[in-house]
């Protein structure tokens, strides 16, 4: 049977920490079964107006400076709930009263003056000549500074062939059948000019040793190339970013695996063949 077009396999044990990392990762997995679609950026395309919505990212920029009232209502609303959750910033949107929040470990959401509500998904403005999407922006900038902040030594990088035209970020799972697809394809990838830079994403507990044992071999990249073949990597123990690669992952919102992102930090779904990928990226 062949591969569809764009595809990526649904995290089977969601790295959640509290009650509201739980909860918010299972309102995301719920999107994703009522959008018919297991990429992560699917979960709302059957809804015409979202399809229609343009990113606007002058517009959609927030606004400079954090408010620290906001962080200190939301984080004292969620503490009179029973969550402990660390918020890191709360800044204005061009939407009145809505803040845009980034919190340690949680996919970053919406929250209103009172912080007394917490809103995902997209936010579509309307009114003027095309629906403009004010939430793509800010989500593919959290994503951006996440993803530059990783060090590239923790990472098992691909680097491209000749002239590099594009950099992609590839949260991956040995045992993702989708991920051994994008990777058979990684001569092609590099050959048009794309550098891939993997972070990992075990989806399940059975999968983080054989993470781990990647990341602590002498060779990383011969021990990927196994590992996406079947077969079963050991190393020594060693100390290893798989737990932060998971971390950071939850933060951005990944619920899947694969998860590309660009350098501009926008997401542009699971597995494409390698013509699409780079067209995708804009590396033709």
């Amino acid at each position: 049977m062949p591969f569809p077009t764009v595809k990526n396999t649904t995290l089977r044990n969601p790295l959640s920490r509290t009650v509201l990392s739980r909860f918010m990762m299972s309102a995301l997995l719920v999107g994703i079964a009522a959008g018919c679609s297991n990429n992560a950026a699917d979960a709302t395309s059957n809804t015409s107006v979202v399809n229609a919505a343009q990113t606007n990212a002058t517009a959609t920029k927030p606004s400079a400076g954090n408010d620290a009232t906001v962080v200190k209502a939301l984080q004292a609303n969620l503490k009179s709930s029973g969550i402990e959750e660390t918020i890191v910033s709360a800044v204005p949107t061009d939407m009145d009263g809505i803040y845009w929040v980034t919190a340690e470990g949680l996919p970053s959401f919406f929250t209103d003056k009172a912080g007394k509500h917490i809103i995902q998904g997209q936010i579509i403005a309307v009114g003027d000549a095309t629906p403009v999407d004010i939430s793509a922006a800010l989500v593919a900038t959290t994503a951006q500074e996440a993803l530059k902040a990783v060090d590239k030594k923790d990472m098992v990088i691909y680097p491209a062939k000749g002239e590099t035209k594009a950099v992609i970020y590839a949260f991956t799972d040995a045992d993702c059948g989708y991920c051994r697809k994008l990777h058979s394809e990684m001569d092609d990838i590099n050959a048009r000019g794309i550098e891939v830079r993997y972070l990992a994403w075990p989806r399940s507990q059975e999968s983080v040793p054989k993470m781990e044992a990647i990341w602590c071999s002498q060779d990383r990249k011969a021990a990927m190339d196994q590992a996406k073949i079947g077969a079963n990597v050991q190393a020594p123990s060693c100390a290893t970013p798989v737990q932060e690669h998971m971390a950071l992952g939850s933060r951005l919102g990944v619920r899947g695996t694969p998860a590309v992102f660009t350098e501009t930090g926008q997401q542009v779904g699971g597995y494409l063949p390698a013509a699409e990928l780079a067209q995708a990226v804009g590396a033709n």
